[in-house]
């Protein structure tokens, strides 16, 4: 009697006639579990760098009261932000720390970008320069020649809609020309972080309109992080994606709301009207707990 030869090392046995073929094993993927257990599961996305980061910062003038006390928040890349406070809050200390004008005396500040642009309430243009020199004066600063400054100055302009009025002087620019003149000065610092100090304050309800919807379409195209600085809680609801409330006495961060109503809005959109309501509420009682 024969017996079958063995086989050889490594290779496998044939099966015996009328026997089912051998299940055939699935390969498992080396890069990590999936519902199928093949396909890769995609790495997730690092989240981005904050825009602005404000740790644990307090703010105190030389002996005097704190005026900003362990204030932590952060601003995404392409964030609109507004702040909203009773005055004396320390809303525009706090814009000036980012702005790198005055030092924290605790806590630590981090901005994504080299500079950022800073827009004040007062539009602080140069009378006896036209429109198109004021904004070339940001040009100049950045070393940037001559006729390339002429070039791109003209381009911001047009960018806030002022387009052909270039060559005018300030005494012959309306209030809201102005904030425009000053708009298009900031954006040629090339910076994707803005800064904003209740820069549509002093200027009447319809112009201020016009502005928001400016400034909207500017902060969505160039996509800019924004920290707007208001008193106006209707403006904050319009304009932020997020609302942050800051106490006073000293300032500190009390609340926020993301907003998620979709631009563009008016300041009679119902949710705007809504949200406004909720933020004056809340604002009120803040303002309270400090009268007494």
């Amino acid at each position: 009697m024969s017996t079958a030869p063995a086989p050889a090392s490594g290779a496998q046995a044939a099966p015996e006639a009328g026997a089912p073929a051998p299940a055939r094993a699935t390969p498992r993927s080396p890069l990590g579990p999936s519902f199928d257990s093949v396909t890769p599961v995609p790495a997730a996305a690092p989240a981005p760098a904050p825009a602005v980061r404000i740790d644990g910062v307090s703010k105190r003038f030389g002996s005097g009261p704190v005026v900003l006390e362990d204030v932590s928040l952060d601003i995404a890349p392409g964030e609109f932000v507004c702040l909203l406070g009773a005055s004396g809050c320390g809303k525009s200390t706090l814009l000036n720390l980012i702005a790198g004008l005055t030092e924290p005396t605790s806590g630590r500040i981090s901005v994504t970008a080299d500079r950022p642009a800073l827009m004040f309430q007062e539009p602080a243009l140069l009378p006896w320069l036209t429109a198109a020199g004021n904004v070339e004066l940001a040009l100049r600063a950045r070393g940037i020649g001559r006729a390339e400054r002429r070039t791109e100055a003209e381009r911001l302009l047009r960018v806030v809609n002022l387009a052909g009025q270039g060559g005018k002087r300030v005494h012959e620019l309306s209030g809201g020309m102005r904030q425009r003149v000053a708009l298009a000065r900031s954006l040629a610092q090339d910076s994707s972080v803005l800064l904003m100090d209740e820069p549509f304050a002093a200027l009447d309800a319809i112009t201020r309109d016009v502005l928001h919807q400016e400034l909207t379409r500017v902060w969505t195209e160039q996509r800019l992080s924004v920290v707007f600085v208001t008193h106006n809680v209707r403006e904050a609801a319009r304009l932020g994606q997020r609302v942050v409330l800051l106490g006073s006495r000293p300032g500190r961060v009390v609340r926020e709301w993301r907003v998620d109503i979709p631009q563009p809005r008016t300041i009679e959109s119902p949710g705007v009207s809504a949200l406004a309501a909720e933020i004056t509420r809340e604002l009120h009682e803040e303002i309270r707990r400090h009268a007494q």
